[in-house]
């Protein structure tokens, strides 16, 4: 797969850079490789090559995959998620990218507790406010998060959002800002199941902005695996 590696080493230097002129550590960056337009075949190649982190968002394609990988890499659920299909998550995805209801979350919980097992879960916020995204409204966020703080099996480890995809990639920066910003808001609470030390934001098209403002995890596809890419834009 020398398209992944050359992918591969033209985002690792890109993410030095942008973690240079922002005085920022590479390390403490996360890179998911978005696998869900690959088959079961270039998933495989995906882990061979030594990634770690797995990102699927289809729960119909995910899970043979999973039944067939899972002992390997670490999975991220990264697509929103219908109340049916939680049971077919739970005990396979380490992450949850996309909590984005308290239903939902109920239901993550329960199912979680009948395994007895905590699932790391981003608050999904949808910044940019457009009506073809998921994710709560920003002045919901607090609100929300309290709810499932209170719930024993979600450990709510980070927000998450996603840009709108604009001509001018530097137009998109407030969106990941202000994600930073409720981050922090969050953070002054001082509940201690609400410290969110992690925000999921930055995609092929914009991953160095979201970088330079505080991005912890990103979500790569199409920049890693473009030869292998079935549609859609990560």
């Amino acid at each position: 797969m020398n398209e992944l590696n050359y992918g591969w080493d033209q985002v690792r230097t890109r993410i030095h850079e942008a973690c240079h002129r922002v005085g920022r550590d590479p390390q403490d960056l996360h890179v998911v490789a978005v696998t869900k337009y690959l088959d079961l075949e270039e998933t495989k190649q995906v882990l061979d090559t030594g990634f770690v982190h797995v990102g699927e968002s289809r729960v119909q394609d995910a899970v043979p995959k999973w039944k067939n990988l899972g002992n390997r890499g670490i999975w991220h659920f990264i697509g929103h998620l219908q109340r049916n299909k939680v049971k077919d998550v739970i005990g396979r995805f380490q992450y949850l990218h996309s909590l984005d209801r308290f239903s939902l979350a109920e239901e993550v919980n329960k199912r979680a507790l009948q395994k007895e097992i905590n699932v790391r879960c981003f608050l999904q916020v949808n910044v940019s406010g457009e009506e073809s995204k998921y994710g709560i409204s920003p002045n919901q966020l607090d609100e929300f998060a309290k709810e499932v703080a209170n719930l024993s099996q979600i450990e709510v480890v980070g927000l998450m959002t996603m840009a709108p995809k604009l001509e001018r990639t530097e137009e998109v920066r407030p969106v990941f800002r202000e994600l930073k910003r409720l981050q922090q808001r969050l953070q002054k609470l001082d509940n201690p199941r609400l410290q969110v030390p992690h925000l999921s934001m930055g995609m092929s098209q914009d991953f160095d902005i979201a970088i330079e403002e505080g991005a912890t995890w990103i979500r790569l596809g199409s920049i890693l695996v473009g030869g292998y890419k079935r549609g859609g834009n990560l």
